[in-house]
């Protein structure tokens, strides 16, 4: 147990800090699965600006590491263009 005042505070934003990263992490792994699986390309390739800007703010934020966040947009681009228009 911690036993300075500047150390109880340190657990308590490590605390806060645990729990906001995890729900933006989630929310860009759930809205990257979502991308993959869409089949509509105009739809796709509005949403795919929306999920990477999470991607870039994961990554600014050191959530993410920015060269799996540089890969992960390479490959959603690629899928987003690969869609067949119809």
């Amino acid at each position: 147990m911690a036993h300075h005042k500047s150390a109880i505070k340190r657990i308590r934003q490590d605390e806060a800090r645990k729990l906001r990263n995890r729900f933006y992490k989630k929310s860009a792994r759930t809205a990257i699965k979502k991308l993959r699986e869409s089949t509509d390309k105009e739809a796709a390739e509005k949403f795919l600006t929306k999920v990477i800007s999470m991607v870039d703010k994961l990554a600014k934020r050191g959530t993410w590491h920015k060269n799996k966040a540089s890969n992960l947009k390479s490959s959603l681009m690629r899928h987003v263009s690969s869609i067949a228009v119809g």
